[in-house]
């Protein structure tokens, strides 16, 4: 199986039989859909589309908050309507975990580049106007990338190579080692 879509419950710890104290985060992975399946003929590549978490009143169109397509070499092993569940995952060690980071809406460049400041006493011009942030006649233009204030967060982060430390598959709940982008609730795409 190449992936599985589940949800972010929160942080704890895991205390291992050395002492050890492990931080992690649960997920809730309910079983997910094959709600579609592309193939090399048609599609041009082969791959699987699931469904997670159903909507309580799904139209014709609209079955799942949220769907996700994985890669993968033979489509013939799916069908449409299978059922992927956490069984997948038993002998996988480490995964890759995608999600949206919180938003923090339009942030500063202290905040959000982890710029300094001066001092801001007596003869000082930091906390004045700064003045320009191009260049003069040539190229006369800011470049692009500068760092300056603006939006911050709410982008897709990856994080790769995440160890799997307990699975419990009866509940559909996996800890996966560290902390994982975005808030509680948020949606995570787990590839391995």
């Amino acid at each position: 199986m190449p992936g599985i879509i589940g949800k972010k419950l929160g942080m704890s710890q895991v205390i291992q039989d050395d002492g050890r104290v492990i931080p992690v985060t649960y997920l809730l992975c309910n079983p997910n859909e094959v709600v579609y399946i592309k193939t090399e003929e048609k599609d041009g590549y082969p791959a699987i589309v699931l469904g997670f978490d159903e909507y309580k009143n799904p139209s014709k169109n609209k079955k799942y908050k949220s769907i996700k397509e994985f890669r993968v070499e033979n489509t013939s092993e799916y069908k449409k309507g299978q059922k992927v569940t956490l069984d997948s995952l038993k002998e996988v060690e480490t995964v890759t975990v995608c999600s949206v980071s919180k938003g923090k809406g339009f942030q500063g460049v202290i905040k959000r580049h982890n710029f300094s400041r001066g001092p801001e006493s007596h003869g000082s011009h930091h906390h004045r106007e700064p003045g320009s942030i191009g260049m003069c006649a040539k190229p006369g233009r800011v470049i692009k990338g500068k760092r300056m204030p603006g939006q911050m967060g709410n982008d897709k982060v990856t994080l790769k190579n995440r160890s799997v430390v307990t699975l419990v598959p009866e509940k559909n709940l996996v800890a996966i080692k560290g902390s994982i982008p975005g808030a509680n609730n948020g949606y995570v795409y787990l590839n391995y």
